[in-house]
């Protein structure tokens, strides 16, 4: 008896000393379960929701929680530690780097995509095609004609991209208004005959297209743009964003900071490797993680011209 007791006593001890070993906040998540919440840029709603669908399905156990926001927000929660995961169209700064350092947070960074701004106009438009130039002077308000400007959030990726690559520090025009979202964005072009648009690849890809080949949704036109270097006239088609031939193409990124292997891993995992890669190419953006033969299509360009 008094051997048993002694057992018991020293297993209580035990116990009690191994629970007090445990940390409170030590992850439970892992790389297909537990909980995350990430965020992600809003113009990459339509593709992640489609890889969310699929990862969900092979991950009963994964709660991968997204919240769709501006990328300026995106960067904000990465960098406060709301998230340990984004999903956004630019790598960190060297000063957001050095903030990462100052804060003891260990970044990590890849390519996951390649997809593009797509410039839409009404359907009775008679103006498909511009140069950059054009752009720039219809952005700034200085353009022969004038045009109502739409982009979907302040601090938005695309109008980044835009101030970034056409603007050059050149302060928008009174004409140039956010509409709250890429599907606002959509519906004001479609009601509003002299309006121009600009919106991410994901909301103008046309998902009846069985053969891939990178139809466009027919509610509103997709603009030509002008290539410098080509001198020719190019939509967003996937072979032109994956030469860069479309001047408007630009890269989607994940940033994470997950210093074991949780579910942001799991999932920024997923979207690098062979199916989500997958997902991004029938979704007609390119995939930068996955090889992928480039053929010759049949593709008319746009005449030169308005």
């Amino acid at each position: 008896m008094q051997f048993r007791s002694c057992f018991l006593w020293l297993s209580l001890v035990a116990l009690f000393l191994s629970s007090c070993g445990d940390d409170p906040k030590a992850p439970t998540d892992t790389l297909n379960s537990g909980h995350v919440t990430i965020s992600v840029d809003e113009t990459y709603r339509p593709v992640i929701e489609q890889q969310k669908r699929v990862f969900d399905s092979s991950n009963p156990d994964a709660h991968v929680q997204i919240e769709y926001k501006s990328e300026a927000e995106c960067f904000k929660d990465y960098l406060s530690g709301k998230t340990r995961l984004i999903l956004v169209t630019r790598d960190l700064s060297e000063a957001e780097k050095e903030f990462c350092k100052s804060k003891t947070i260990y970044p990590e960074s890849m390519e996951l995509a390649r997809d593009a701004v797509a410039v839409i106009v009404n359907n009775k438009s008679v103006d498909t095609s511009f140069s950059l130039g054009e752009l720039y002077g219809i952005l700034t308000g200085a353009y022969k004609k004038k045009f109502d400007v739409v982009f979907d959030n302040n601090g938005s990726s695309t109008l980044r991209f835009i101030q970034d690559s056409i603007l050059h520090g050149a302060t928008l025009g009174k004409n140039v208004f956010a509409a709250h979202g890429n599907d606002s964005v959509v519906n004001y072009v479609q009601n509003n005959p002299n309006s121009i648009g600009l919106v991410g690849l994901s909301y103008v890809s046309s998902d009846d297209d069985p053969n891939n080949t990178g139809a466009f949704i027919n509610s509103v036109k997709v603009a030509y743009i002008f290539n410098d270097s080509t001198r020719e006239y190019l939509q967003p088609y996937q072979a032109y964003i994956a030469l860069r031939s479309y001047p408007l193409s630009r890269n989607l990124y994940y940033i994470k900071n997950e210093t074991y292997h949780g579910l942001g891993t799991g999932f920024a995992n997923f979207l690098a490797r062979d199916r989500g890669q997958l997902i991004f190419a029938h979704a007609h953006l390119f995939p930068l993680q996955k090889s992928v033969i480039l053929r010759d299509a049949a593709i008319t360009n746009h005449p030169i011209g308005h």
